[in-house]
């Protein structure tokens, strides 16, 4: 897993200027798109393969130590391809920059690059999608984008406080969106850690039923 910038900027550690170790415990989304069911199924398991390996590791998780040490496996849903959509991307002209709030005192300062529009089991939906600005000025994220959502799984089957999604600005105006690969924002396993919060606008309501789960360590199962 290679480098970088994006844990410094979506999730900190409260106190400090930037996480432990600077990296994602995530892939990117990668840009080939899986022209047959199985090889999605595929895909997704190995995303969740690589995120579980990540939280064992102590250099990359972000679970306190107590709870690493005995750490097994993140919960999931199973793959279901139905939540992994082509999704009409409507670019926003001319937007203003804002101070996103998170779980604490820290401000994140984004600005929304669009919305996405798709529709899952029959029901439209629209989503904001965002830009970091300091995300913005380095190479290796430029193109990066924050699509954070909440559903109405949230506080039952999922996190409360909602899930995020990585993205990548497209050629075209349509976009990938595979809820598979919803994680929970570093705060869900760890209160040292500030993360954004979701806003209210990006709010669906429906039961995504993919991705990752709420998380209980075992001594609370």
């Amino acid at each position: 897993m290679k480098k970088n910038l994006l844990l410094g900027i979506m999730c900190l550690y409260v106190g400090l200027s930037g996480c432990a170790d600077k990296r994602k415990y995530h892939d990117t989304i990668k840009s080939g798109i899986a022209s047959d069911n199985s090889e999605m199924v595929k895909e997704i398991l190995l995303f969740q393969k690589e995120l579980n390996e990540e939280f064992k590791n102590p250099e990359t998780s972000p679970l306190p130590d107590r709870y690493r040490k005995d750490f097994e496996g993140l919960d999931f849903f199973q793959p279901d391809t139905s939540f992994r959509v082509i999704a009409s991307l409507e670019r926003t002209v001319d937007a203003i920059p804002f101070m996103m709030p998170t779980t604490t005192d820290r401000l994140s300062e984004e600005v929304v690059f669009g919305l996405v529009n798709f529709t899952i089991k029959g029901k439209n939906y629209s989503l904001e999608v965002y830009q970091n600005l300091e995300l913005m000025e380095t190479a290796e994220y430029e193109d990066y984008l924050f699509l954070p959502f909440l559903d109405n799984t949230n506080g039952e089957e999922t996190y409360a406080g909602g899930r995020y999604l990585d993205l990548a600005i497209p050629e075209g105006n349509s976009i990938i969106l595979d809820f598979n690969r919803a994680y929970n924002p570093y705060c869900a396993y760890n209160k040292k850690y500030s993360c954004p919060i979701v806003p209210k606008r990006n709010n669906l309501d429906t039961k995504i039923k993919a991705g990752v789960k709420s998380f209980k360590h075992k001594s609370n199962k």
